[in-house]
């Protein structure tokens, strides 16, 4: 649905992006993530078309980006980071002219902008100038115009930025809902919780390349190594006790339980359970240590920083 093949973008000597290359599935959705300029609006600007590549290629909805870019551009719903909201139209009439846009007829139109406004809980102030509206209904209006046309690819670019919490879980909910219809989803997002919410495959870029990309236990185990376990104890115990197996690391011991590392929890922990049932120590929990997105993308900056990556 998205392909790219070593896609590259310099200006003068500047290199914006630096021989990107992935495949994203019609259901998936990929997180960008980076700081400012390392390059994702860059990436999102030649994929719907906008920038000619300096090298590479990239095909989206089947339509190279060079060769067949009104194809490609009527295949892809954009938000942008400056949604270019016409601030005397109301919402009825931005969706409207943006139906237009697209060739979609009056019917259509009329019934997609009823769906999205009422869906956005905008349908009231749909009939209002956009000018008038807050932020998050900006935010909300230009993601109804980015699915105007119901396109099977989405650039999306802070989808839930300047949103109130219940407006955001609303987005949130969209796009994952939009997923399961076989599109192909693209979120340039500063918001790690989100992204690990949503994304199947997270791409880490850094000055224009990309550091590190797969799905989140990818990277936590290129990145952070195995999971870790912290198992709590009510009675006493020695690890002499247990005939740990073999993947096992033990990170920390305390009396009432020890921390450790396994390459194979789905062998190992029901075997550790085991012994400690059979020793007669009594579980108070098993828990997996939290690793999140921003433990993930904060070590992959230092890393790239130190030039590790």
């Amino acid at each position: 649905m998205i392909q790219c093949e070593d896609l590259t973008k310099h200006f003068d000597s500047f290199k914006a992006v630096e021989g990107i290359t992935f495949n994203i599935q019609p259901g998936e959705i990929l997180a960008l993530l980076g700081q400012n300029g390392a390059g994702k609006t860059t990436t999102v600007r030649m994929l719907t078309s906008v920038l000619a590549p300096t090298r590479g290629w990239a095909k989206v909805a089947g339509f190279d980006t060079v060769k067949n870019p009104a194809e490609v551009r009527s295949s892809v719903g954009v938000l942008t980071e400056m949604h270019g909201l016409y601030g005397r139209m109301t919402g009825y009439e931005y969706l409207d002219f943006f139906g237009q846009v697209y060739s979609l007829d009056k019917e259509r139109r009329e019934r997609r902008a009823k769906e999205l406004l009422e869906y956005f809980g905008l349908a009231q102030a749909g009939y209002r100038r956009s000018g008038e509206y807050s932020k998050g209904m900006r935010q909300k209006l230009a993601l109804a115009r980015a699915l105007i046309h119901e396109p099977p690819v989405l650039l999306l670019d802070e989808p839930t930025s300047a949103m109130d919490p219940e407006s955001a879980q609303l987005v949130r909910l969209e796009i994952a809902r939009l997923r399961s219809s076989q599109r192909a989803i693209i979120i340039c997002t500063h918001n790690l919780v989100e992204a690990e919410m949503l994304a199947d495959k997270i791409a880490i870029i850094y000055h224009g390349r990309i550091l590190l990309m797969g799905t989140l236990e990818e990277l936590r185990i290129k990145l952070l190594g195995p999971a870790e376990y912290d198992i709590r104890l009510a009675g006493q115990y020695t690890l002499n006790m247990l005939q740990l197996p073999d993947g096992v690391t033990i990170l920390k011991t305390r009396e009432d339980g020890f921390l450790f590392r396994v390459e194979n929890p789905f062998l190992a922990n029901p075997l550790i359970l085991q012994q400690l049932f059979k020793s007669q120590i009594p579980v108070v929990s098993v828990q997996e240590v939290p690793r999140t997105l921003e433990m993930l993308y904060l070590k992959a900056m230092t890393q790239a920083a130190e030039g590790i990556l």
